[in-house]
C-alpha cells in the first residue's frame, strides 16, 4: 500500500447493561453512520461523526434481537447517547491517530483516541484478510470523562465498557 488510502465498511459499538433491573434493559449494537478512515503503510487516521450513531438492534445473549426495540425506543436511546452520554453538541467528533506495526498474522495499532474533549492512548489488534481489515477494541468510556448512562435512579445502567468492532475495505 503506497500513500494514504481511504477505507469504507462498518464500525459498530456495543454497550452492555447492568444493575438491579438489567433484565428489562438491553445490550445494544450501535452503528457509526459517518466516518472516515485513511491508512498508509505505518499510520492510520480516523474520524467518527457522533451525530451519526444509530441503534442497529438490541442484543440478547450475544445475538441480535431486531424486534426488541420499537422505533420510538431507538429514537429515545439515540437522543440519550448524543445528548446525555456523549454531549455531541459540544464534542461532535471522535478522532484516532495511530501507528501500524505489521506482525506475522496481525496488525498492531497504537495511537491516541480523542473523545469527549479528552485524548488518551488506545491500542488494538486487527487482521487483514482478502483486502479487508477487521478488528475490535474494548475500553472504559470513563477514562475519557464519560459517565455510564443510568436510568430509574441507577436500577438500570450501562457497564463502564464498550466494544468497538470494525470491518473495513479499501475504497
Amino acid at each position: 500500500m503506497s500513500g494514504r488510502k481511504p477505507f469504507s465498511g462498518n464500525v459498530e459499538v456495543f454497550t452492555f447493561k447492568e444493575g438491579l433491573l438489567s433484565r428489562v434493559a438491553h445490550d445494544l449494537c450501535i452503528r457509526v453512520g459517518e466516518f472516515a478512515v485513511e491508512a498508509g503503510e505505518t499510520s492510520v487516521e480516523a474520524s467518527f461523526a457522533l451525530h451519526s450513531l444509530r441503534v442497529a438492534h438490541a442484543m440478547r445473549e450475544g445475538t441480535p434481537d431486531p424486534s426488541a426495540l420499537s422505533p420510538k425506543d431507538r429514537g429515545q436511546i439515540e437522543e440519550n447517547i448524543r445528548d446525555k452520554v456523549l454531549d455531541a453538541g459540544r464534542h461532535p467528533e471522535a478522532t484516532f491517530h495511530g501507528t501500524i506495526t505489521a506482525g506475522a498474522s496481525a496488525l498492531r495499532i497504537s495511537g491516541r483516541l480523542s473523545l469527549h474533549g479528552q485524548e488518551h492512548a488506545l491500542e488494538l489488534n486487527a487482521q487483514e484478510v482478502d483486502g479487508r481489515v477487521r478488528g475490535e477494541v474494548e475500553f472504559a468510556p470513563s477514562k475519557w470523562g464519560i459517565a455510564p448512562f443510568k436510568a430509574m435512579l441507577g436500577a438500570i445502567k450501562l457497564q463502564d465498557r464498550v466494544l468497538v468492532r470494525f470491518d473495513l475495505a479499501r475504497s
